[in-house]
């Protein structure tokens, strides 16, 4: 009897341990099947089967459009640094072949918009260790990039934080064109969020303007349901409140006490732009 209950005792261990040592997708590289994507990374490996010690049968640069077959759940979710994705089976077309293999769904863009002959792409590159501050603690940090590409031609690009793997289970990527900024084409934000209290959102502004792509300051969200949150947020000249060739920084900040009274901190800043680039007023 005591060796059965040995037994049930060690089984039942394997199993939490494996439950606890299980790796989930990120929400944003969860891509549906029978849809076309794109490639955001340079040199995306294509792969026999799904796998990294999978023999490499090709390689896809960015703005390569794919078309998703089927995700594989068979095999682990693949993590690198704090970006977490399945392997897809993709087919694809090179010249006149059509082509099919695995790719890791950590080099597919996450958001990709075409606009004015240029195509707009948004991914997640890599992770980074970053010093936080004031602690000057170490903490992993993933980088997130947008390109903007004519065909197969990289036109420029630019790179900004997108927080930690559980701050990546949505995202979205739109133009924006109505804020009339003096010589600035369009406007592109891109945004992740995490899916529970306490858990950042990022809000990436990117202005186009003479095949240049130029990141405005990042904004960031977070809050706890009736305990407190920290809200930024842009006021542009056509908002409410805007000024011509100005953006605006708004900040307000609030908490509840220990008697349960709200209060609440406001602060701006205002950025001057000049019809190429911005500066602190």
């Amino acid at each position: 009897m005591k060796t059965l209950l040995t037994a049930l005792l060690l089984l039942t261990l394997q199993l939490l341990t494996a439950q606890e040592n299980e790796v989930y997708a990120d929400g944003v590289f969860n891509f549906t099947e029978n849809k076309s994507q794109k490639i955001f990374t340079d040199w995306t490996r294509i792969r026999k089967e799904p796998g990294v010690n999978a023999q490499i049968i090709d390689s896809l640069q960015s703005n390569q459009q794919v078309m998703i077959l089927q995700k594989e759940e068979t095999v682990p979710v693949l993590q690198l640094g704090e970006r977490k994705a399945n392997w897809y089976k993709v087919s694809y077309q090179k010249g006149d072949v059509m082509s099919e293999g695995y790719i890791w769904g950590g080099n597919l863009c996450v958001g990709y918009r075409n606009k004015n002959g240029y195509d707009f792409l948004f991914g997640l590159s890599k992770t980074i260790d970053k010093k936080t501050k004031p602690l000057n603690e170490i903490e992993k940090q993933n980088i997130a990039g947008i390109k903007v590409m004519e065909g197969s031609i990289l036109i420029d690009e630019v790179y900004f934080d997108t927080g930690k793997g559980d701050e990546l289970s949505f995202a979205s990527f739109n133009i924006e064109s109505n804020h009339k900024l003096e010589n600035v084409e369009l406007t592109l934000k891109a945004m992740v969020s995490g899916e529970a209290c306490g858990i950042a959102t990022y809000d990436q502004y990117v202005l186009f303007r003479d095949k240049k792509l130029i990141a405005l300051p990042q904004l960031m969200n977070v809050g706890d349901a009736g305990a407190y949150y920290h809200s930024e947020e842009y006021v542009f000249r056509n908002d409410k409140g805007g000024i011509s060739n100005t953006f605006i920084l708004k900040v307000e900040d609030m908490e509840v006490d220990e008697k349960d009274r709200e209060k609440k901190k406001h602060s701006s800043k205002t950025y001057l732009w000049n019809g190429s680039s911005y500066k602190l007023k």
